[in-house]
């Protein structure tokens, strides 16, 4: 009843604002402009682009329209309500920050509109185009209607680099393998001022630091008669000296405590430390040499280049250790060659920090979590990073079969980052643009679920994580070690655990002493949108080979024991794949496929409780809550206790297609199947073992959702109504749907709120 109040009143709000007249407060004699819409004719270019151009088009006529939010123009009706207040007074204030004046028809401009149209379209390369524009007037709104006869679009015949023997034409020789222009392309003066920067910028990577895209002339002859081009870039005759030699590195100078408020003498080097070659200014000793070694990738006598440049900021900034970074190039008197200064403003060494959350699960659990951490940076002079952080929460139902099984939880982490790889005996350098990390790490957590149990665990890990690129980042923890013990378990759940004994596992003693690799490639992790991306994570988890090899069984024959405690034996392998699809400008089909695998050996039958695979939820099967399915067509009757069924192999594929609404609104409709299964089938739990038969026991439901994407953050929420349930006699369940029905709608409606996309 609550949730259809609010979708009464939401919707009675709508059809008021929508009741409200956008017309009425406007001066005599005026219009309310809605807009323009530009009609391409005469032009044989594809659809596609066609759609892109008339995009375009009419995205730079002048003034824009009132905005609106799914069609509703809700600045305007605030600007309307109110109009007349004070521009000091309280709603006054509130107009004119979130309102908007009315555009009025008589703003527009249509003579200077149809310059602007026709100067883009030769722009474009469509040098016989023909622009004429109007307005219509209906009641009291107008719009501008334009209509372009675009003609034919000119394509480059051929492309001439101008070669005059000097070192800085044959640079630009070298590079015209990799030209933005192409015969036979359409003529576009965007692709010809990209291929001036792609120039530039491949000269300042030979060392052309004075260089810059103006020197650039390209002379473009449209008089062929056959709607063709020939194109001939050149190099400026009045182009100076200084832009037509390459430069190289001589000194490089670093101010590691720079004060942006107090001058510094820069050619002072009455207080600086010379460290291979490197003149390093640091009055207060405030950071180990060897740093700057490390970080920096210029080298005196190097020859000066953009990647380098750009690496060695990269690589400043990712130390998380400077608040600002700063540099400039001096030149050398009566050389070709630079002087290169970095400043660097610390950060304040110790900082704390402090943040709360709220959230709320389908199966009305509401929690709050408290989370504190202090970080010490620089703690060994080598911009080494310690943090640590606690936190503690909680998971509460107020109502429900759940009520009174609160969960209590708590816990702490050392985290200790050094910004290189410490291997013994080797001294290994990266030169990509983000540091690499060996991370030692410490962690203690304790869980308590009222009525039931309680359980502590120990964690540690050394490794190393790095990224090569942007799209790719490794991580390799060579030690890892996990320890899950009981310290409380109540005559209720032991009651249970004898009725369901596979229950038992989730308070087994865990002891796992492994090691992990991951990898994961992002193509949308550059911020550039392509028509279609990819994403892969792929994870290799594997405990007790070691130990397994070095220890013997014990006398009982039940297992072999490391300091007198069985450990975990097990093989896990995940991928996660995803594919991106755009359609249009803005909407967005979304693909995921996850693949998880793990054999227990040894002194396991199943993976360790905390390493298992799980499906439900708002980031996976959203029409079954979390950790509600599985393992394979074994169904749980009893619903005493949370949902927390788990297994050792995993399927699921995901679909969604995100249509652009309004906005920042977008909509969604997907679809997702998957289950996980055991590796090796429980007695007690029959069919949760893996099998040929296995796409026969997978889970599939579907559901729509709304996303709010303002880039920062995107809140969702989705709705997922089940369409297959692997447990019933007859999977498929299509035929029980009833919206009408209370009971199913508890039954079968999940609800899904969620900060961020499921994928």
């Amino acid at each position: 009843m609550a949730m259809g109040r609010l979708y009464t009143f939401l919707l009675s709000v709508c059809l008021v604002l929508a009741a409200c007249s956008t017309t009425k407060h406007l001066p005599p004699n005026e219009k309310l402009y809605t807009g323009a819409t530009v009609t391409l004719t005469n032009t044989d270019i594809p659809v596609r682009e066609r759609k892109v151009l008339k995009s375009d088009l009419e995205g730079i006529t002048r003034p824009r329209p009132n905005s609106r939010l799914l069609g509703i123009p809700f600045k305007l009706f605030i600007y309307n309500a109110f109009r007349n207040k004070k521009p000091n007074s309280f709603l006054g204030k509130f107009r004119d920050k979130n309102g908007e004046p009315p555009v009025l028809l008589s703003s527009v401009d249509l003579t200077q509109n149809i310059k602007l149209l026709q100067n883009q379209l030769e722009n474009k390369g469509f040098f016989k185009a023909k622009v004429t524009g109007d307005t219509i007037v209906k009641g009291k709104k107008g719009r501008a209607s334009y209509k372009a006869d675009a003609g034919s679009q000119y394509k480059i015949n051929s492309l001439q680099f101008v070669n005059d023997s000097t070192a800085l034409t044959a640079a630009i020789q070298e590079t015209a393998g990799a030209s933005l222009l192409k015969v036979g392309d359409a003529y576009n003066l965007d692709v010809i001022r990209g291929e001036r920067t792609r120039i530039d910028a491949a000269l300042k990577e030979r060392g052309f630091f004075y260089f810059n895209p103006d020197f650039l002339i390209v002379r473009v002859d449209s008089t062929l008669g056959t709607n063709k081009v020939d194109v001939r870039v050149a190099v400026k005759p009045e182009t100076p000296t200084t832009a037509r030699q390459a430069y190289r590195i001589q000194d490089v100078f670093i101010y590691s405590n720079y004060n942006l408020n107090s001058a510094r003498i820069d050619t002072s080097l009455a207080d600086a430390q010379q460290h291979n070659g490197y003149y390093i200014i640091d009055r207060r000793k405030r950071f180990k040499p060897r740093l700057f070694s490390d970080i920096l990738v210029f080298n005196p006598g190097d020859l000066y280049n953009r990647t380098d440049h750009n690496i060695t900021l990269s690589r400043l900034i990712n130390l998380n250790e400077f608040k600002y970074v700063k540099n400039r190039f001096e030149p050398v008197t009566d050389s070709a060659k630079l002087d290169a200064y970095y400043y660097l403003t610390p950060l304040p060494k110790k900082s704390l920090r402090a943040e709360i959350n709220l959230t709320t699960k389908s199966n009305n659990l509401n929690g709050t979590q408290l989370n504190l951490s202090w970080r010490n940076r620089n703690t060994f002079r080598g911009a080494e990073q310690l943090s640590v952080s606690a936190y503690v929460g909680t998971e509460v139902q107020f109502g429900g079969g759940f009520k009174g099984y609160n969960t209590y939880r708590a816990g702490a982490e050392m985290n200790f980052a050094i910004p290189r790889f410490v291997v013994p005996f080797f001294n290994i350098k990266t030169e990509h643009s983000y540091v690499p990390r060996t991370n030692i790490q410490l962690g203690y957590d304790v869980l308590n679920r009222m009525k039931l149990y309680t359980v502590n665990s120990f964690r540690g890990a050394l490794g190393y994580s790095w990224k090569p690129s942007a799209k790719k980042q490794f991580e390799f923890y060579p030690v890892s070690i996990n320890y899950v013990q009981p310290i409380n378990v109540t005559k209720e759940y032991s009651d249970s655990v004898f009725k369901y004994p596979f229950l038992r596992r989730i308070i087994d003693s865990q002891f796992i002493l492994g090691s992990t690799f991951q990898f994961n490639y992002n193509e949308m992790a550059t911020g550039v949108q392509k028509l279609n991306s990819f994403y892969f994570n792929g994870l290799v988890d594997i405990s007790g080979n070691v130990a397994g090899l070095l220890m013997k069984q014990d006398a009982a024959g039940s297992g072999k024991r490391l300091f007198n405690a069985l450990f975990d034996q097990y093989i896990k392998l995940e991928v996660d794949g995803r594919y991106y699809r755009r359609f249009g400008l803005k909407s967005t089909w979304a693909n995921r496929i996850i693949l998880g695998y793990g054999n227990p050996y040894g002194n396991s039958r199943e993976l360790p409780y905390i390493k298992q695979f799980f499906v439900g939820g708002n980031n996976s099967i959203r029409a079954f809550r979390s950790r509600s399915l599985g393992p394979g067509t074994y169904f749980l009757p009893s619903k005493t206790f949370l949902a927390d069924q788990s297994g050792d192999i995993k399927f699921e594929v995901n679909t969604e297609f995100r249509p652009h609404i309004s906005g920042p609104l977008y909509g969604a409709v997907f679809i997702d199947a998957g289950n996980v299964w055991l590796k090796n089938e429980d007695p007690t739990r029959p069919g949760s073992g893996f099998s040929k038969d296995f796409l026969k026991e997978l889970a599939v439901g579907t559901g729509a959702g709304i996303r709010l994407d303002i880039v920062l953050f995107v809140i969702r929420f989705d709705v997922g109504i089940p369409l297959r349930k692997p447990w019933e006699q007859n999977p498929w369940v299509m035929n029980q749907i009833d919206l009408s029905d209370r009971t199913w709608r508890r039954q079968n409606i999940i609800y899904n709120l969620a900060i961020g996309y499921p994928f």
